[in-house]
């Protein structure tokens, strides 16, 4: 049996007892898979995993508050789930997680590139995976492309591929693709002046359509009905389609997750015109990193820095000043 089938089988024995099963199956097209909740034997059939299993899963938790609800986790998922429940915003013993590892997963923008002058991701009519490649069957003959080319970047960063926290796992663990985050995107980007980064960012932001797909996506994000984009009491933004309220909205949206990030890049993912809005997100993940030593949804235990008070921080020695 495949590590597909067993997962199956493990779906299928969870339906026993809990009402549904959140996992992915097949999307609108070749290259996308899509959030598939299962409820009998024959969603089951209907579910995939592997390197299209992009979507984060942990999304749908807040809603499904006081139901038990099955999860199927690669690593960064399991982490925004240890996120959620750290912040008692889900409950564990509501929860019922199937785990697996994680080999990485599909960046169409990517796979686009690399046919760019043969065909469209549309005209894709299917994927296959063949150990470290996918083979595309295109308009123009079969296309093979290998893994790590077409992988989003957060794979290439991975220190958690595994999802440590299930109930159940299925498959053998992965080694960590690296065993330190260095934050070399960052490094590159903090090379430029001051001058040079409100450029670059007022240039990206100046794409935005404000749709807040970034925000609709973040499994963190839960205060959808109260959020600063809408609220109009106290009105925090205005409507104008100028790039100030862009990139105050994205401050404010960075700064709510900062040290409750997991990485999973779904924001940039989300965005129909492809703005770094992940950077943002690494940028403060890194510095509450540094200065407190904690990494988002790995110890469902500790209460994240910024939601608790200390009248001395360990970690920062001010005395010493």
């Amino acid at each position: 049996m495949s590590i597909q089938d067993d997962i199956k089988a493990a779906i299928a024995k969870a339906l026993q007892d809990i009402p549904c099963v959140i996992g992915w199956g097949a999307g609108p097209e070749p290259l996308r898979a899509t959030p598939l909740f299962m409820r009998n034997a024959a969603d089951v059939e209907n579910f995939t995993a592997g390197f299209l299993a992009v979507n984060n899963p942990a999304l749908y938790l807040p809603s499904c508050k006081g139901v038990k609800t099955a999860l199927v986790v690669k690593g960064c998922d399991a982490r925004s789930v240890g996120q959620l429940v750290a912040e008692n915003l889900v409950k564990r013993d509501e929860l019922y997680l199937i785990g697996y590892p994680c080999s990485g997963v599909i960046d169409v923008d990517k796979v686009a590139a690399r046919l760019e002058g043969k065909c469209e991701p549309g005209e894709v009519t299917r994927l296959r995976e063949e150990n470290e490649d996918v083979i595309l069957d295109t308009p123009g003959g079969e296309v093979r492309l290998a893994k790590k080319d077409i992988a989003a970047d957060k794979c290439a960063r991975c220190r958690y591929p595994n999802a440590e926290s299930a109930d159940v796992f299925i498959g053998e663990k992965r080694a960590p693709v690296v065993d330190q985050d260095e934050y070399a995107d960052l490094a590159d980007f903090e090379k430029l002046s001051l001058e040079e980064r409100k450029a670059f960012w007022e240039k990206e932001l100046s794409r935005c359509i404000r749709c807040y797909a970034c925000r609709n996506a973040c499994p963190l994000c839960v205060c959808r009905d109260h959020c600063v984009a809408s609220s109009r009491e106290p009105h925090w933004l205005t409507q104008a389609d100028g790039v100030r309220d862009k990139l105050f909205f994205q401050l404010i949206h960075a700064t709510h997750l900062a040290g409750r990030c997991t990485g999973c890049g779904e924001c940039e993912r989300a965005c129909p015109v492809g703005i770094p809005v992940l950077t943002l997100k690494r940028a403060f993940s890194r510095q509450v990193e540094d200065m407190f030593g904690y990494m988002a949804g790995i110890d469902v235990n500790t209460t994240p820095p910024l939601l608790t008070f200390r009248l001395e921080e360990p970690e920062i020695k001010e005395r010493e000043w």
